[in-house]
């Protein structure tokens, strides 16, 4: 008889193991996919760590946090600096000066790259935008909304931009210095062996089970601990009792070439619409172009990403936090909220999309509560 069933083994469900097995308990991991660490799964391939679901960098202004990950794995000092491409122009993102300099031949200080964007801006203001355009171009201006925005958001969500809310953007990240550190965290890298391997650190000796699905031995697993914590999605596990939840799914294609640079940086928007994909990660920049022994490496392996909408059988990415799904939530909130020997947590389990510091704060938060209650 175990202590703690844990369904799902991504960050959420990992932090919660490592804590309770810590604290004495018993505990049995289980995941319906043939390996560990969920959706920061990184595989080894020609000696290059790549991001299965998309790429992760660590990021966090917490202290605490930064600590609590660096028990279980040494992080380099990568520093997210993504490229847009659009069409036959490169741009630095988050939109800075170097973003304005290049887009304004005459904008060299941030004086008169604030001045233009206000320009801009007051030559097209809604003050009740409709939609997410109007929402755009009220914040930033026409400009950078048609290059920067309108084709890549588009792509994201699948519709015309007038089609969508405009409280989807509720602002666009603007700054007047020439940094392009996508992050304002303190604290920022990549586990050094992998996420897989960091996650492997937080498990340590807990009993894990791949390729086992909790609803197809539901009552056989439940019967076998005191207690589940579910990392799964909400909906499911009530057996979709008010209809499913709605999110946005990714699809990607991955390339081994044999070449030493594709693009030269780890992570390339195409935010024009003629392009199918969003973007291109090309995972080795993730570690300098080098090992975990810090040989060069002589490969590169990149992955298109495709969004798109999400059914039932495709891995759910990112929840649609809508008024409708929010409402839709509620109800499934509420029917957890009365299982007495059952705690949701996590993304799909939260409906809510996490920062890999943020999933990690909220699991330590509930397990600690857990264990005290015990006491």
């Amino acid at each position: 008889m175990y202590d703690y069933l844990i369904v799902g083994s991504g960050l959420y469900g990992a932090v919660c193991a490592h804590e309770l097995s810590k604290a004495g308990k018993k505990v049995l991991v289980i995941d319906r996919r043939p390996h560990i660490a969920g959706n920061v799964y990184t595989e080894r391939i020609e000696g290059i760590d790549v991001h299965e679901y998309g790429a992760h960098i660590f990021h966090t202004s917490d202290k605490a946090i930064w600590e609590y990950v660096n028990e279980f794995a040494e992080f380099n000092n990568f520093i997210n600096c993504p490229v847009a491409r659009y069409m036959d122009e490169c741009y630095n993102l988050p939109f800075n000066m170097n973003t304005f300099t290049k887009l304004w031949r005459d904008v060299f200080t941030p004086a008169q790259a604030q001045a233009r964007i206000a320009e801009e801006i007051g030559e097209n203001y809604k003050s009740r935008p409709a939609n997410l355009e109007e929402q755009a171009i009220n914040l930033v201006g026409k400009t950078i909304y048609e290059k920067l925005v309108k084709g890549y958001t588009q792509k994201q969500w699948g519709r015309d931009c007038r089609e969508l809310p405009a409280f989807i953007i509720r602002r666009l990240p603007v700054r007047f210095t020439f940094d392009n550190n996508y992050f304002n965290d303190r604290y920022q890298g990549i586990p050094v062996g992998g996420y897989t391997k960091l996650v492997a650190n937080m498990l340590g000796t807990v009993e894990v089970r791949l390729g086992c699905d909790f609803f197809a031995h539901r009552d056989e697993l439940v019967a076998c601990a005191k207690k589940v914590i579910y990392t799964g999605a909400i909906d499911e596990f009530f057996g979709y009792r008010y209809g499913a939840l709605e999110y946005r799914s990714v699809r990607f294609e991955n390339e081994l070439l044999d070449m030493p640079n594709f693009q030269g940086n780890a992570a390339v928007n195409y935010t024009d619409g003629e392009v199918p994909w969003t973007r291109i990660i090309e995972h080795k920049w993730f570690t300098f172009g080098r090992d975990e022994e810090g040989n060069e490496l002589k490969k590169t392996v990149i992955s298109r990403e495709y969004s798109s909408e999400w059914k039932r059988g495709d891995e759910p990415y990112y929840p649609v936090n809508d008024a409708k799904n929010g409402e839709l939530y509620e109800k499934y909130r509420q029917l957890a909220e009365a299982e007495e020997n059952v705690i949701f947590g996590g993304r799909l389990g939260s409906y809510k999309y996490y920062d890999m510091d943020d999933v990690i704060a909220a699991a330590l938060n509930d397990i600690r509560t857990e264990i005290a209650l015990l006491k």
